[in-house]
């Protein structure tokens, strides 16, 4: 399951936000989106984790959780056609926010 993590400090490193992850289950990958001129984080990014269950167990107890002082939104991501016809897109389908601490 491909999930989306929106909200993320821009110092975060994927190997922090794996290890966060990995808590729950297997990581298969893990990617934080990040400018293309300047390099820095977008505050978003993508985790894909083959074990279901484990994938929505992270969800649920991450989705509006306190990640290093800031919100954090993680939902399922949905795949959605890029306007050129090149690669896939992906972007939440859960609009839902709550408050929690998964820390």
């Amino acid at each position: 399951m491909k999930i989306f993590i929106a909200g993320l400090p821009y110092h975060v490193e994927e190997a922090e936000l794996t290890a966060v992850f990995s808590d729950f289950g297997e990581v298969k990958s893990l990617r934080i989106i990040k400018d293309r001129e300047t390099g820095q984080s977008k505050g978003f990014g993508f985790v894909e984790m083959p074990n279901d269950d484990e994938a929505k167990e992270a969800i649920r107890k991450m989705d509006g959780g306190d990640y290093n002082g800031r919100r954090i939104r993680v939902a399922e991501a949905e795949e959605r056609p890029n306007a050129a016809g090149g690669n896939k897109n992906f972007r939440s389908n859960n609009n839902r926010r709550s408050e929690r601490n998964f820390n």
